[in-house]
């Protein structure tokens, strides 16, 4: 997910959500910073809009992709400050500015740090900061872990295979909401399917529940031993497993696997008649 002119509608939205004297002042401050190539005004200025700018809401001015997804991240005047003044120092020198906009996850408190990961996406050439977004899932900390993990476009779109699956099994393993990673449908994978079976029969051999929607991934990827475990889903006493079974057999291009759901005549009702789906599971 790409957005088009994205400094554009964060200037309209900067002009409708923050005073005019602190806008002058942000727009004063990037002059400076990119004139005389300051990293250190680049640092104090992201942390003193603190300041200058509550984390009050936003004055959503028009409905678009860019601005569904800026409320997704509930994002506040504080944060919109913040990446606006990335995103415009970015414009005006990346070359140079982007080195430095990438270690800010080295000296921005937790906060900060939140903020940069949400709305990474939005930023000049994203792709360059790519090894801050996979560093970022290393945190101990959930908030700044989720930052980048929830309800963000970045990792679907710049993750590769090994990034993308380390960040969703994190994210099983801290227990965080699984229906807010977005693409997972599209970013599920044959290697991140088997892990998901073998953590499965793990927590099985434990008698330890399993979040249906973990499964979620394997439905483009069910093999002879996913075809099993889709099994003892659908044959489970918890309804909530069958529903899992039930999505991730009706989503599969595997014939066995629609075969199997045939079985389950309710369940597949369910879903035809769209009453079933991950997001109500």
């Amino acid at each position: 997910m790409e957005f088009k002119n994205t400094a554009k509608h964060l200037n309209t939205l900067v002009s409708a959500s923050l005073n005019a004297d602190v806008k002058d002042w942000i727009l004063l401050k990037i002059e400076l910073i990119t004139q005389n190539k300051s990293t250190k005004d680049l640092y104090l200025t992201y942390t003193l809009l603190a300041s200058k700018v509550t984390a009050e809401p936003v004055k959503f001015t028009s409905d678009s992709e860019l601005i569904s997804f800026l409320k997704s991240q509930e994002m506040n005047a504080l944060q919109l400050a913040r990446i606006f003044l990335l995103v415009k120092t970015l414009e005006v020198d990346n070359d140079f500015f982007k080195v430095k906009v990438a270690n800010l996850i080295q000296v921005a408190d937790k906060t900060e740090l939140e903020t940069f990961l949400k709305f990474l996406v939005l930023l000049p050439n994203a792709s360059d900061y790519i090894s801050v977004a996979v560093d970022a899932l290393r945190t101990n900390i959930s908030s700044v872990f989720n930052a980048i993990a929830l309800n963000n476009p970045y990792p679907a779109v710049y993750f590769n295979e090994q990034q993308w699956n380390q960040m969703y099994l994190k994210a099983v393993f801290i227990e965080s909401e699984l229906g807010e990673i977005l693409n997972v449908d599209d970013r599920g994978n044959d290697d991140l399917s088997r892990i998901i079976s073998d953590y499965a029969h793990e927590r099985w051999a434990a008698s330890r529940e399993i979040n249906p929607l973990f499964w979620r991934p394997v439905s483009k990827h069910i093999n002879e031993k996913l075809l099993k475990d889709m099994q003892r889903l659908l044959a489970s006493d918890a309804v909530v497993e069958n529903k899992a079974g039930a999505l991730c057999c009706h989503n599969s291009d595997n014939p066995k696997a629609k075969e199997l759901l045939n079985g389950y005549p309710e369940l597949k009702n369910e879903m035809e008649a769209g009453t079933l789906n991950w997001k109500n599971i």
